[in-house]
């Protein structure tokens, strides 16, 4: 089911800084995170551990990440006490089919991205009603205008409580709470994905410049811009 309209009411009423404490609170049971657990992951996985280490938190394993993202998957679940990650992701039988050879990203990107990301994650978003994600307005221009309750077609809402926080203020909370860092970070990489599709960002870039770079892609599928 969907929220009420008095209860998507009440949300959208709700300061931006006070959402995420709102919806632990009164959703427990029918939320869950996505997260990738990628550079900036350890924020908003620690706000939400700090309140209810028991969220579920759904990790997307798409067979090509990084063996460092796998191995900060461990170190953060373990650093923050978490006690409900799930890892989903295509099955082998869809692999074998539609990406035999372990090439579809390079001539069919956004295939690969529904194959390995979008059509696992929509298995299990029927189960919660929210879901809270770490996208940021800073990130890209194709987040400007990301809202922190951003309301979906089915209805179900997606929750983006660090929406209006920049660069300075995560690095502020990452130092203060001495949140462990993605190895990569060091390397240059702002935004991790899959490890064929990932670059490290140059001067100037925006953060997901590094995301499916010389390509229009800018999302994989499982969020819209906004």
């Amino acid at each position: 089911m969907s929220l009420s309209p008095t209860e998507l009411k009440a949300l959208l009423a709700t300061p931006e800084e006070d959402v995420l404490a709102r919806v632990l609170a009164e959703f427990r049971g029918r939320v869950a995170v996505i997260s990738s657990f990628g550079a900036e992951s350890a924020v908003l996985l620690d706000l939400v551990a700090q309140r209810d280490a028991s969220i579920p938190v759904f990790f997307l394993d798409t067979q090509r990440h990084f063996a460092e993202t796998l191995a900060y998957r461990h170190t953060l679940t373990q650093a923050l006490s978490l006690q409900d990650v799930r890892v989903i992701g295509p099955s082998a039988l869809q692999l074998q089919t539609r990406d035999p050879q372990d090439q579809l990203a390079a001539f069919d990107p956004d295939a690969c991205c529904a194959l390995r990301k979008v059509e696992p994650l929509d298995s299990v978003l029927p189960e919660f009603d929210l879901w809270l994600t770490g996208r940021k307005r800073s990130q890209a221009k194709t987040r400007a205008a990301l809202p922190v309750v951003d309301v979906q077609p089915d209805g179900r809402v997606k929750i983006n409580p660090l929406a209006g926080w920049g660069p300075e203020r995560v690095e502020a909370v990452m130092r203060t709470r001495g949140l462990p860092r993605h190895p990569l970070v060091a390397q240059g990489y702002t935004s991790i994905g899959c490890a064929p599709c990932t670059r490290a960002i140059g001067e100037g870039e925006d953060a997901r410049a590094g995301r499916w770079a010389g390509l229009a892609k800018t999302e994989c599928g499982i969020h819209r811009p906004s």
